[in-house]
């Protein structure tokens, strides 16, 4: 018995100063990054007290779900959407906080099943010029906006490569703003961020959204496949845990309790 146990510590011992790699990845995996679309309440926004810092429902749900796992997250500010998912491809941060699921992302992140919450992608148009939309067809020949790198599902980003007439920005603010300018007839944004957005802008008046959504797509945790810390076991265990997440009313109350979180902050703005 004593041999044995000899005989395994002299293992992991070699292991380690064979593998240090291996030993920090595990020593480092205590300790995860995420990062996300930092112009996406209630899901996701920039922490006006911490700038640097992501909150929203996103972020309260995954540092729930790190908390029940014993691991430490810090939801982190890595820039504009199309930067934040850059940072994740390249492995310097570990996780998107909320990302749509595309063959062509499965490349380069591993989804965590099962989504943890849906959210519909709509036509934004400006209130003085509405267009008559039941489809997809609908939108053909306008010129419509939607952000750098973002995905509406499978289906409508390869309707919209072959038959739309759509110029990629960096952000919704200005994708808003080319609408309001009338140099685009319509913005692909999702609801309840658009939403918020268009509140914040003072343009509530100005825009509206059309039914039907193009799509209702589910938002997933993804890990970078250049992460360190992706690795099968930590994957499961997070899958596991979100199925109970799941079970729960949490994700929906935590979007409600953040939208009035949102509104909230942005009262407190216009007064000071």
């Amino acid at each position: 018995m004593i041999e044995r146990r000899f005989c395994s510590v002299l293992l992991l011992s070699l292991a380690a100063i064979l593998s240090p790699g291996l030993a920090c990845a595990a020593d480092e995996c205590v300790h995860l990054t995420a990062t996300g679309n930092p112009e996406y309440p209630p899901y996701l926004w920039r922490d006006p007290q911490d700038p640097q810092h992501l909150i929203g429902a996103n972020a309260d749900l995954l540092q729930h779900l790190a908390e029940e796992l014993g691991l430490q997250l810090e939801i982190t500010y890595a820039g504009p959407w199309a930067r934040a998912q850059e940072e994740v491809r390249m492995g310097r941060i570990d996780l998107l906080a909320g990302y749509f699921f595309t063959r062509a992302r499965e490349t380069e992140v591993d989804f965590i099943q099962p989504a943890f919450l849906h959210t519909p992608s709509v036509v934004w148009v400006r209130s003085d010029s509405p267009i008559a939309y039941q489809s997809w067809d609908d939108l053909r020949g306008l010129k419509g906006g939607v952000l750098v790198n973002n995905s509406h599902g499978e289906r409508f980003d390869e309707f919209a490569r072959t038959n739309l007439n759509l110029e990629a920005v960096p952000g919704a603010r200005q994708a808003f703003e080319k609408l309001l300018h009338k140099r685009s007839d319509y913005v692909v944004f999702e609801r309840f961020p658009g939403m918020a957005l268009v509140q914040v802008l003072g343009i509530d008046t100005q825009v509206q959204s059309l039914e039907p959504p193009i799509s209702s797509e589910g938002l997933y945790l993804a890990i970078s496949q250049d992460s360190p810390c992706n690795q099968p076991p930590l994957r499961a265990r997070l899958a596991a845990k979100m199925e109970q997440i799941l079970a729960s009313d949490l994700p929906q109350r935590l979007v409600t309790e953040n939208l009035q979180r949102w509104k909230a902050q942005q009262a407190s703005a216009q007064t000071h």
